[in-house]
């Protein structure tokens, strides 16, 4: 007998919950395919028809991640009224808070993405699309309410927000300061700096022709976190000079 759609989801999700219990307590290698399917009441081959492998599988709880906190931010009451800077904050936020029950999972998760260079900086990225509509849908929105000036390059940027958010959650990953108040300054002044370039159209041009450039500096500032709360300060005040 077929199994519907929603007992599919069930399974999937039980799997996922089972496999991060299992590898946050024995490590990834520790952890086998067989005991996260038995551990999860299920068949020695049931779990395969759901996820090849354990590297799979680890990225398919990046995938939902990105899709419930989507469907989490859907419901935020006044949704309609916020920013453009408010709506992206509210959904790195919102992604940022799932993890975090899940941090040392999360941990070693992104560290198999981080030794996968080729799926790092491409369109594979478990969670980018979702992630890259979600953010393509937020610049159009804001386009049409004249919050940012018109550009022509909004799924680049849509793209590289996705990219972004993968080194948000490794700055966030390392971030030991009380309640992550260096991520939150993080956020609040990269998205702020983004909206005050957007608004003024001074990167009409140069994102098209440094997006490449942009993103790899982005990852290498995230990975390293060496003053960059004080280069995004210096950026924002400089740009914000530029626009009076």
């Amino acid at each position: 007998m077929r199994t519907s759609k929603l007992q599919q989801d069930k399974t999937r999700r039980l799997l996922l919950r089972t496999a991060v219990d299992l590898m946050t307590a024995q490590g990834f290698d520790g952890t086998t395919m067989k005991q996260i399917g038995r551990a999860a009441g299920l068949g020695d081959a049931t779990i395969y028809g759901y996820f090849p492998s354990k590297e799979k599988l680890v990225l398919a709880y990046f995938e939902l991640a990105a899709t419930d906190a989507l469907a989490q931010v859907a419901k935020t009451k006044g949704l309609a009224a916020f920013t453009l800077q408010e709506r992206m904050q509210l959904l790195i936020d919102t992604l940022l808070e799932r993890f975090l029950a899940d941090r040392e999972f999360v941990a070693l998760g992104h560290k198999l993405v981080a030794g996968a260079p080729l799926l790092l900086m491409g369109d594979d990225l478990p969670g980018k699309a979702v992630l890259k509509q979600a953010f393509a849908e937020l610049l159009e929105q804001a386009e049409s309410q004249g919050e940012i000036a018109p550009c022509g390059f909004k799924p680049s940027l849509a793209a590289l927000l996705a990219d972004g958010v993968y080194a948000v959650t490794a700055y966030w990953l390392r971030d030991d300061s009380d309640e992550f108040a260096n991520t939150t300054q993080m956020l609040d002044l990269s998205l702020g700096l983004l909206v005050l370039a957007l608004h003024s159209g001074i990167v009409n041009k140069a994102l098209d022709l440094g997006g490449f450039m942009l993103r790899s500096q982005l990852t290498r500032l995230m990975r390293d976190g060496n003053g960059l709360l004080d280069l995004l300060k210096l950026a924002r005040s400089g740009l914000a000079r530029g626009v009076a």
